[in-house]
């Protein structure tokens, strides 16, 4: 029997492999989109970009800001702009937590994947602080490490 968190019915949409690179993640949250329906049809064509999106604090509520999510070719005068800003569904607690995290610790809120769960688009939020250039060239060298260890074990 599956566990909860492990529901089989997940279906990935895109991934933001540039932010562990650029980021230390610190904590990460799951949080629903409000979207529009040329914006869901769009999504289960896998037409997202997550590259240059990030999360902002607006008015006590968390948005997300410039995630591409292509137009829908066969909507009408209706469709939607592809990277208009986006509303997130967080719990009030996970919202408050967010907030002092973001302004009070200069934390960036950086948008990791994009799926469905259930049917419902959901993504997750990471809470990352910016590395510098020697911290990313620290963690190529330990990934190439690891590489190598896990080569030296395949082989004997």
């Amino acid at each position: 029997m599956p566990k909860p968190d492990e529901s089989p019915d997940i279906v990935p949409i895109a991934k933001n492999r540039r932010a562990r690179y650029d980021y230390s993640i610190l904590d990460t949250f799951e949080a629903g989109l409000v979207l529009t329906g040329s914006e869901v049809k769009s999504l289960r064509d896998g037409k997202a970009n997550l590259s240059d999106a990030y999360g902002t604090v607006r008015d006590g509520e968390i948005y997300i800001l410039n995630l591409h999510i292509s137009p829908y070719e066969r909507a009408s005068y209706n469709n939607h702009e592809p990277t208009r800003t986006r509303k997130l569904l967080l719990h009030k607690r996970e919202i408050e937590r967010l907030i002092g995290a973001i302004e009070r610790q200069g934390l960036t809120l950086v948008p990791l994947e994009l799926y469905f769960k259930r049917g419902i688009a959901k993504v997750v939020l990471a809470l990352g602080k910016g590395k510098k250039l020697h911290d990313k060239r620290e963690s190529e060298r330990t990934r190439d490490a690891d590489r190598e260890i896990a080569r030296a074990v395949r082989t004997r």
